[in-house]
């Protein structure tokens, strides 16, 4: 809002000093030099002497200058000094320095939506030290989010602009929680139209949006109701195993997190069992199942050999995983 008031304030300005310079060349003949220093001195009112003699047209032409020269460039002052002391500027200045942040970004996720899901993904992907970038349409919680120090951007999610402005050209994975199954089906047509590589996660809220949105191109869809319910079965009848899985996913000093390690072709685990690979000499570090293409084996065993396309499925400290898809090998 207080962009446009400066530039109606900027455009008024440029228009009484064109009107000034016209109507002096106008009326008392003058050259474009001494009627635009006239037109400066007369809205300014530095009451410095008129460049040449006026005549009476001249005289009632710079009494309307004044009045409406002056009250233009007092608008534009105020104006000014809102935009100072409301912060605009440097508000400005930040954001484009945040654009320029996320611009430089590679491999990074992109949460769309930050309620109370969206919430729980970025402080799993903080907690484990990923890039991301962060859509809402709120001011307070882009407010929030710039408190924290976390990148992101205001805005509709579904926009085909906000979506490029998150970098989703090279991002590595997009989260879907808007809170509408319909937008969110809407924001998956919209990344893969720019994105055909984008890992895509999307949260649906009844059954039949499933489909839809498998259709549209997401990879995985979550239903929140579901997962609480399978939630809440397990606290009953396996109490034990949930408790574990909650100090390993809430703890506060290490952090353990079940992590995947796809087997490259130029991956130096390549061809090896996973005694020679050395991934079982990892402190802190246990290999729980590989995935042979749609096949799991829980538990392998030592000589299992690793191919490309195969998945290792690791449970340990996030650190520790880090260094072995940074470095494998």
């Amino acid at each position: 809002m207080i962009l446009r008031r400066l530039l109606v304030a900027f455009l008024l300005l440029l228009f009484v000093c064109a009107l000034g310079v016209s109507g002096y060349m106008l009326i008392e003949r003058w050259k474009f030099l001494d009627a635009l220093y006239m037109t400066v001195i007369t809205i300014a009112s530095v009451g410095f002497m008129e460049v040449n003699p006026l005549s009476a047209n001249g005289r009632i032409f710079t009494i309307v200058l004044i009045v409406f020269g002056v009250g233009v460039l007092m608008y534009g002052i105020s104006t000014f000094t809102a935009f100072l002391v409301e912060g605009q500027l440097n508000e400005l200045l930040r954001r484009r320095r945040m654009e320029k942040l996320i611009s430089k970004l590679k491999g990074h996720y992109i949460v769309c939506g930050i309620g109370r899901i969206g919430r729980h993904i970025i402080d799993e992907l903080y907690k484990t030290k990923r890039d991301f970038v962060g859509i809402d349409v709120s001011d307070a919680v882009c407010k929030e989010l710039d408190e924290k120090g976390i990148l992101n951007i205001k805005g509709d999610a579904t926009s085909s602009a906000i979506m490029k402005a998150a970098n989703v050209e090279h991002a590595k994975g997009l989260f879907c929680t808007l809170s509408d199954d319909a937008d969110n089906l809407l924001l998956i047509f919209t990344a893969r139209g720019i994105n055909q590589n984008l890992r895509v996660i999307a949260k649906a809220d009844v059954d039949e949006s499933r489909e839809k949105m498998k259709k549209a191109g997401a990879d995985g869809v979550v239903l929140p109701m579901f997962i609480g319910g399978l939630r809440m079965a397990s606290e009953m009848i396996r109490p034990e195993a949930v408790t574990f899985l909650d100090k390993m996913l809430k703890g506060r000093e290490d952090v353990y997190r079940v992590e995947d390690v796809t087997i490259a072709p130029d991956s130096s685990f390549l061809g090896k069992s996973l005694r020679s690979s050395g991934l079982l000499g990892y402190k802190g570090l246990s290999v729980a199942a590989v995935r042979k293409g749609d096949k799991y084996i829980f538990n392998p065993s030592e000589d299992e050999t690793l191919d490309i396309g195969d998945a290792v499925i690791l449970i340990g400290e996030t650190d520790r995983i880090r260094e072995i898809k940074q470095h494998p090998g």
